[in-house]
């Protein structure tokens, strides 16, 4: 953003900023492409499951949060990798504990879906 960007013009360029690293991350993140998609799964059966509307949300906020920490992982990821090739502990470090955030964020996941759709998908397995 510019200096001195304020009101609509600054919400305006950062939304800009948001959509490029969005594609960004698409273009160049096979794992950020796959959440992606897993996500548009899993909120389209969030929609159309027999659930109540904050079951829906929980659902939805999950993938949301996913994507959130991918983003944040391949940022953490770039930043790494912009400093030198050269392997060090610390940017070791930075990049595990990035990855194990996306772990963390992918068990949410897989427990809130399994936890509010399980019910619902055995009654269709049952019937």
């Amino acid at each position: 953003m510019k200096p001195g960007e304020t009101g609509v013009k600054r919400i305006i360029s950062a939304t800009r900023n948001s959509l490029r690293g969005i594609r960004l991350a698409w273009q160049s993140e096979a794992a950020f492409r796959q959440d992606m998609i897993l996500g548009a799964v899993l909120v389209i059966i969030a929609c159309i499951a027999p659930i109540t509307t904050v079951e829906r949300v929980v659902l939805i906020a999950a993938v949301l949060i996913l994507l959130m920490v991918e983003l944040l992982n391949s940022g953490i990821e770039a930043a790494i990798d912009r400093i030198g090739p050269e392997r060090h502990e610390l940017s070791g470090k930075a990049k595990d504990v990035a990855s194990a955030a996306v772990f963390f964020a992918l068990v949410n996941l897989g427990v809130s879906n399994l936890l509010i759709l399980g019910p619902w998908l055995l009654s269709l397995v049952s019937n």
